[in-house]
């Protein structure tokens, strides 16, 4: 299984468990596009993956588009190494979530608040 096939799978399985709906497939937003979106209780959450290969930068950006499209939230997820290498402060300033997958598939939020 692919990087992002089984990051997806993961992720799906994560907010699945806590009663949430996610859908997975490309969202238009404006210039850009999204991975997909959880929806729960009255809120969105816009969700970007991204596998060690992917910008990250990039990924912030297209989260941003979503914000400014009425997305209540925002989660780039990735796999642990990779956000171990992104600076916290970034999502502490945005509000964005990070949620980092490790090689047991364990989903972790890494966000600092």
């Amino acid at each position: 299984m692919t990087n992002l096939r089984w990051l997806k799978w993961k992720i799906t399985k994560y907010f699945r468990d806590q009663g949430l709906q996610v859908h997975l497939r490309p969202i238009r937003l404006g210039n850009t596009a999204i991975d997909g979106e959880v929806i729960g209780n009255g809120y969105r959450i816009a969700l970007e993956i991204k596998t060690p290969r992917d910008d990250v930068t990039r990924g912030l950006g297209q989260l941003t588009e979503a914000l400014a499209f009425g997305y209540d939230k925002a989660a780039l997820v990735t796999t642990l190494n990779k956000a171990k290498k992104i600076n916290p402060k970034v999502f502490v300033k945005t509000g964005f979530i990070l949620l980092a997958a490790d090689s047991a598939g364990r989903i972790t939020n890494l966000t600092v608040a």
